[in-house]
């Protein structure tokens, strides 16, 4: 008897390809917006009479605020992923993200309607949250889920690639508009790297619509169909645990991640007065790196344990938080850019095996929430506020770095005891399914 569609083993080369190619196009408009608040929608979006410390920590706010919707993006995205399927759940999300990010690109300034520019701006933030919270979860499952057994780390590291080419195309393009200078950048140039992602949209919604549902979602769907708890409320009542400890296990990989950038942006311009191309060419350099060290790092993951990849990442990132803003008093271009690449790159060893990890702590069935909720809660307390903790506490500081280095170094500490926490809670396959599957189907294991 010939296997459905739904049911027939996807090539795992291409199923990692489309998380990638989907997870680079929503991590693109989401970094546009980091950056654009770190270094424009202060001045465009905010009254000129404000203090500036003020304007600068209400440019972060309005970052902020999308990572309170995106538990909420989790849950509703996750139970459609975890019930109906991955696939439709991903055209959805991408449909979202787009729409709100071209809608960004055309919103008037303070200027032209006052207390309205803002109040638009956080609404279509909030959509790019509820997007978002729903987007990394089913692109980590769609690689994982088909990676061959003992490599669904290599392979789910690609859907963790999408954050570093999203980084590249966005800087990438920061830089190019910024080419023409600062007057044409403050009035239209930051507008066109929101308004370039339809294009991309479009690229991404053509790949997604090809994709194919893993084997194991077939059993997933019967199984679901003989139980009727929400997959949200299982996981509560099952893995909050884990839920819990992936939460923190993932601190450094998100909110770490943007005190290293967004943050940065931000002291090194504002406090320092250095230059903001210099600084998006090496940011862009350093996504360059993680884009070029991410699926080694996590190959090596596969052969050695992903949990020690991770752990040493996060030791890494302790010993750098210091030196890096070090760098970047003294001005010089050389250890600065040297200093982005040596945390993008220990950042890098942590990022893209976590993935896998957080995955196999869930049964298939309520994976999708599972993940969803560790990672979305996550990014909610502390990849929204962090660098905007981090802006408040160096305006504290009286304009000094120590507290923002120290509170990485602290959530990094707490993330390497609850990544080998994670471990003991995991289940053994990743892609374990409910029921036994044929032996010619790849079974994902990590």
């Amino acid at each position: 008897m010939s296997q459905s569609p739904a049911a027939r083993p996807q090539n795992p080369m291409r199923a990692a390809l489309a998380a990638l190619v989907g997870t680079s196009i929503e991590w693109y408009d989401f970094y546009a917006f980091a950056t654009a608040a770190a270094i424009v929608f202060d001045d465009v979006f905010f009254p000129a009479d404000m203090p500036p410390a003020l304007r600068t920590l209400s440019a972060f706010g309005t970052f902020a605020v999308g990572f309170l919707l995106r538990p909420l993006g989790g849950i509703v995205f996750g139970h459609i992923g975890d019930r109906v399927g991955r696939k439709k759940t991903l055209v959805i999300t991408l449909m979202m993200m787009g729409v709100a990010s071209f809608a960004i690109g055309l919103l008037p300034t303070y200027a032209q309607v006052g207390a309205l520019a803002p109040i638009l701006l956080i609404v279509l933030r909030l959509i790019q949250g509820i997007a978002i919270g729903g987007e990394w979860g089913g692109a980590v499952l769609v690689a994982v889920e088909n990676a061959p057994k003992g490599k669904a780390t290599f392979f789910g590291s690609f859907a963790q690639l999408g954050s570093s080419v999203g980084a590249l195309l966005s800087t990438g393009a920061f830089s190019l508009m910024n080419l023409w200078g600062d007057e044409a950048f403050d009035s239209w140039g930051w507008r066109v790297p929101f308004l370039a992602s339809a294009v991309l949209v479009v690229i991404g919604l053509v790949i997604r619509l090809k994709l194919e549902e893993a084997p194991v979602m077939e059993e997933i769907k019967a199984q679901n169909t003989a139980e009727t708890k929400l997959p949200v409320v299982e996981v509560f009542q099952t893995s909050w645990r884990t839920v819990l400890v992936g939460v923190f296990a993932l601190a450094t990989a998100t909110g770490g991640y943007y005190v290293v950038t967004s943050y940065l942006l931000s002291y090194g311009t504002g406090e320092l007065h250095l230059s903001e191309s210099m600084l998006l060419n090496g940011l862009s350099l350093a996504a360059f790196l993680e884009l070029v060290v991410t699926p080694g790092l996590s190959w090596l993951g596969d052969r050695v344990g992903a949990h020690k990849v991770v752990v040493a990442g996060l030791v890494g990132v302790i010993v750098l938080s210091v030196p890096q803003f070090l760098a970047l008093g003294t001005g010089s271009v050389v250890l600065i850019y040297l200093s982005m690449l040596g945390m993008r790159l220990v950042m890098s060893a942590l990022y893209g095996p976590i993935a896998a990890i957080l995955a196999e702590g869930f049964e298939p069935r309520v994976r999708y929430t599972g993940i969803s909720l560790s990672y979305q809660i996550c990014n909610m307390i502390f990849g929204g506020f962090a660098p905007l903790a981090a802006v408040s506490l160096t305006a504290l500081a009286g304009g000094h770095f120590w507290p923002a280095a120290a509170l990485l170094m602290v959530i990094s500490a707490i993330g390497i005891w609850c990544t080998l926490r994670l471990r003991r809670l995991g289940t053994p396959e990743t892609g374990a399914a409910p029921a036994p599957r044929p032996a010619e189907e790849p079974v994902p294991a990590v």
